[in-house]
């Protein structure tokens, strides 16, 4: 069965801005002769691992609002140089966009189970086509 992760895009302003920084990421590791992949380090290995890498995704809380995904590809434990265990979550490096879904702050990343995920947004969509200001807007009344 298909799981999902949630976690806070600290730092994000926007889904654009969230695109920016993945796309600076994966240009400064391929100028420096590396394999372009988006790693995300967490401190916990999440335990459904199995689950999480059957279509799993991470979703995105950028300002309040769940806003996008990115499709999990892996997760790799490690210790680092101080001696503390951490996750690499390896993502696709595209982001999803998805109907907006609010979230109250939280630590760490949390299971989303897939019945409670929001749907991708769709090209053609009625709230895919408005600009990210006006569907911030509209989010924060309630209307989206």
């Amino acid at each position: 069965m298909t799981l999902n992760l949630l976690k806070l895009c600290v730092g994000a302003d926007s889904v654009e801005d969230h695109k920016r920084w993945v796309e600076h990421r994966l240009a400064a590791q391929k100028a420096a002769g590396a394999t372009p992949e988006q790693l995300h380090t967490t401190r916990m290995v999440p335990k459904r691992a199995e689950e999480l890498l059957d279509g799993g995704s991470l979703y995105w809380v950028i300002k309040g609002n769940i806003q996008a995904r990115q499709r999990l590809l892996d997760i790799r434990p490690f210790v680092d140089s101080t001696g503390i265990s951490r996750c690499h979550l390896v993502l696709e490096p595209v982001l999803h966009e998805t109907a907006w879904a609010p979230r109250r702050p939280f630590q760490g990343w949390r299971y989303l189970d897939p019945d409670d995920s929001p749907p991708d947004l769709a090209s053609d969509g009625d709230s895919a086509d408005l600009p990210a200001e006006l569907r911030r807007e509209l989010a924060g009344l309630g209307l989206l």
